[in-house]
């Protein structure tokens, strides 16, 4: 065995040992990348069901007669009688 043949072991066991921590630390990030996706994940589809119901209260609120309702009882106002228009040319 020659005079470098202990350095060039040493070197070789501190890089597969550094080689190791890396596995380790890319893994530990994956995961944490992963949990960090499923919260967005779980975020987006909160998002996307309050837009669907913000959709369908609108619908709601917008429907001919809530809004004819509306107008009769809050405003007072009321469908004109077939004398009280006026066609205009």
């Amino acid at each position: 065995m020659s005079r470098s043949a202990p350095w060039l072991l040493l070197v070789l066991a501190l890089a597969v040992i550094a080689s190791g921590i890396g596995v380790v630390y890319a893994k530990y990030l994956s995961r944490k990348t992963f949990v960090q996706l499923q919260g967005l994940n779980a975020e987006c589809d909160r998002a996307e069901t309050r837009w669907l119901r913000l959709q369908l209260e609108e619908s709601t609120l917008a429907s001919y007669s809530r809004v004819e309702t509306y107008a009769h009882s809050q405003l007072g106002l009321h469908m004109p009688a077939a004398g009280e228009t006026q066609l205009l040319r």
